[in-house]
């Protein structure tokens, strides 16, 4: 807006000054927008090939009286809520989005994915 359209605002802690005056007012009209030269829709997840994202595995979860917590030491056992038999929870960015199974590679731990609770939009 320009200066000379200030004329036809009526500011809501001026009621006494805009007081039996005409305003005017008329829709916008916007110019319509270029097509777009982007990426195709299939090349999409492409652009966010390079983004790093956080993977956890959560085996389950446990809740505890703070007193239990303070008495944990090396040999504790924490119980959690879920079977060994049952698949264990994939998050990306703390969503959920596959389950799998516990594996173990030489001397590391790994995930078997096992079912993709939320595929990729497509």
């Amino acid at each position: 807006m320009t200066d000379s359209d200030d004329s036809n605002v009526v500011m809501p802690d001026e009621p006494a000054a805009n007081e039996g005056r005409e305003i005017n007012a008329r829709p916008v009209r916007f110019a319509p927008l270029p097509e777009s030269g982007g990426a195709k829709r299939e090349g999409h997840l492409s652009l966010l090939e390079g983004v790093t994202a956080r993977v956890s595995v959560e085996l389950g979860r446990s809740t505890m009286p703070i007193k239990q917590v303070l008495a944990l030491a090396p040999g504790s056992v924490v119980e959690l809520d879920r079977l060994s038999t049952e698949p264990i929870d994939i998050l990306v960015n703390g969503e959920l989005v596959a389950r799998g199974e516990v594996v173990v590679l030489e001397n590391e731990f790994g995930v078997r994915v096992t079912e993709i609770v939320k595929p990729y939009p497509g």
